[in-house]
């Protein structure tokens, strides 16, 4: 598989240096170029310093997943998914959905996922929950590879992934009903109906998925439902509101070497937001109101060789409540001026209740009366072509924080284009991140004087697309500094372990991507990342490498890629955790007629024996098959 994956770069290298045409886009998949992730407003590629990788409805859907978070993890370079089962993430101990993103996790809240441009993660925790991210709601996914703080304050630090909702853009009515099912008992079915007349369109959508995945006492539950109406006020004007509700039941049987029992979880969540937006030649803003909320109950087990069932349930609730506004001018040729403000209102509290009660415990964890956290920030951002091959851009934000204060986030990056269809970026940028509230103010190493984690990256990257060809690639080069990281270090004292502003990153590395329509029947897509980490983190190999192949012929359609990750710790710089394997998923889809479309599709089909999460052996060869129905 190693001579697979080397021979595909070298063909992709010699078609490169043979040839030397053209590119329109910045986006390798094919995609449009134009994106919202990196200023707020739609904005092209090719004129912005920053790594931006748009993945859209088409890709999403190909293989029939239910969650968007394994194809991202396919097609983004330096993106690590980590995961346990056949389906579910789960929260807690054992649990896995944690994005790496060139080595820095959003486990500890280091990567912030967006919906709309809109944080969302668990109040207390800053973590976000994968369980909550379906394909259902995506119209397409953009991903920065970066710092990008300077729009999205805290917990963006090392980047964003920002998943744009669906809309109908014309009239009619379109729906889609897909149903599935596979190996260890897995179901899955999503229905969506998508309407447009006149100046009002509607999106409503909602999906059921279970298994009872490869090992005892794994069981996954999940369900939920989306739905976003839209009216166009004029020309101009529009607003549009929307919520996405999700609940999962998940259970967790402990690492094969300590295995236990009732280890299960309750969790909602949600996200509702209504806004104002406005469109015009020379200026574009928009007005939202949004609130991301969770509730959460959780038994974390027991070892019937060690103790008994547990007498309390873990309880927790919270709530990130915001307000964006932001306006973007164009005031002369070559000119966008970004301008914003948000206000974020974070709650959180947990408790402990009485298994056969329900009454709360007293003595459960509490937060001594610190259950609101607020945060303000106002930011701006100038981008100017100077010359008709050169772009700058650069920004600041001053962010405030009701407990760690004030802090300032400057960005400054170029463009160059020294020829009409190349883009040569340089990018510098700041990015950081407040301690949550369980590192404040939970369990014993919590620490009221904690600051902010601090990172810098800096960043050289090179696109060019070929388009006689239906060629195109990219290179990056990325170095990332950041101190202040907290971390839970003996102390000698009372309590023994303390969370301190103690730790450091230093990780470089490189990233490769390119993506060939050879013609109507067949396409490839490729992406390499290497990642060097002075202090090795779980989650976060040394090399994430995927080949992708499209064919398509009358009713016959076939998705297959190979992926292969080497280096990976399952045990923070533990050696002997240190796992390779590679992975050959295939998705065939049979077209029967304009309504109706079969699928089947096998994952792991080189029946791998492999961990990502320690201790959670991953299931071998499986099989899902299913139908799509389109009206």
């Amino acid at each position: 598989m190693k001579t697979t994956l080397l021979a595909s770069v070298l063909a992709f290298g010699g078609i490169l240096s043979a040839s030397a045409q053209s590119l329109d886009t910045d986006s390798i998949y094919g995609i449009q170029d134009v994106v919202v992730t990196g200023t707020r407003n739609a904005a092209d590629v090719r004129h912005l310093p920053m790594t931006v990788t748009v993945v859209d409805n088409a890709k999403l859907t190909e293989n029939n997943r239910v969650s968007i978070l394994p194809t991202l993890m396919e097609q983004v370079p330096g993106l690590m998914v980590t995961s346990r089962g056949v389906m579910g993430y789960g929260v807690s101990g054992g649990a896995s959905g944690g994005m790496m993103l060139r080595g820095i996790s959003s486990g500890i809240g280091q990567v912030m996922v967006l919906v709309d441009g809109h944080p969302q993660y668990q109040g207390i925790y800053g973590h976000s929950i994968a369980d909550s991210y379906q394909t259902m709601m995506a119209e397409r996914v953009e991903i920065l590879r970066g710092p990008a703080s300077l729009l999205y304050g805290s917990n963006a630090m090392g980047g964003v992934i920002n998943i744009v909702t669906r809309g109908m853009k014309q009239d009619g009515v379109r729906t889609n009903l897909n149903l599935g099912a596979g190996s260890y008992g897995t179901v899955q079915s999503e229905f969506s109906n998508q309407l447009r007349k006149g100046k009002f369109s509607s999106t409503v959508a909602g999906q059921y998925s279970r298994s009872d995945n490869h090992r005892e006492n794994m069981g996954f539950e999940q369900y939920g439902g989306y739905v976003k109406l839209n009216y166009d006020l004029n020309d101009n004007w529009n607003v549009y509101a929307d919520a996405d509700v999700t609940h999962f039941n998940a259970s967790q049987p402990g690492p094969v070497s300590a295995p236990i029992l009732e280890a299960d979880q309750w969790i909602t969540r949600g996200v509702a937001e209504i806004a104002v937006e406005n469109h015009y030649v020379r200026m574009s803003g928009a007005l939202s109101v949004y609130d991301n909320f969770g509730r959460h109950k959780i038994n974390d087990g027991y070892n019937p060789a060690l103790r008994g069932p547990q007498a309390n349930f873990f309880r927790s609730k919270d709530a990130l409540t915001g307000v964006s506004l932001y306006e973007s001018f164009n005031l002369f040729e070559g000119n966008r001026i970004t301008a914003g403000f948000d206000y974020q209102a974070i709650y959180g509290r947990a408790w402990y209740t009485d298994r056969a009660t329900g009454a709360e415990v007293i003595n459960g964890p509490k937060q001594s009366g610190h259950e609101h956290n607020s945060e303000v920030a106002g930011y701006v951002d100038v981008r100017q072509d100077l010359l008709s091959w050169l772009t700058v851009d650069a920004g600041v934000r001053i962010d405030d924080h009701t407990i760690t204060g004030t802090e300032w986030i400057p960005q400054a990056g170029l463009v160059v284009r020294p020829i009409s269809d190349g883009q040569m970026r340089l990018m510098a940028g700041k990015g950081f991140r407040n301690p949550t509230m369980k590192e404040m103010y939970l369990y014993p190493p919590s620490n009221t004087d904690l600051k902010p984690e601090r990172m810098w990256n800096y960043e050289l990257s090179w696109k060019h697309r070929l388009t006689d060809l239906g060629l195109s690639y990219g290179v990056n080069l990325f170095y990332i500094k950041a101190d202040n990281i907290i971390m839970t270090v003996p102390t000698g004292g009372t309590p023994p372990m303390r969370n301190v502003n103690a730790g450091e990153i230093e990780n470089k590395g490189a990233e490769v991507e390119a993506a060939w329509h050879i013609n109507g029947n067949w396409a490839l897509n490729t992406n390499h990342s290497y990642l060097d980490m002075k202090n090795p983190v779980a989650g976060a190999p040394t090399y994430k490498g995927y080949l992708g192949m499209n064919y398509h012929k009358n009713a016959i359609s076939v998705a297959a890629g190979l992926q292969q990750v080497c280096g990976l710790y399952t045990v923070n710089a533990d050696e002997d955790s240190k796992e390779d394997f590679t992975l050959l998923n295939v998705t065939v889809s049979y077209q029967k007629n304009r309504n109706v479309k079969l699928w089947v599709r096998g994952d792991n089909l080189l029946d791998q024996s492999y961990e990502i999460n320690s201790g959670y052996p991953m299931p071998g060869v499986t099989f899902m098959t299913g139908v799509n129905l389109s009206f």
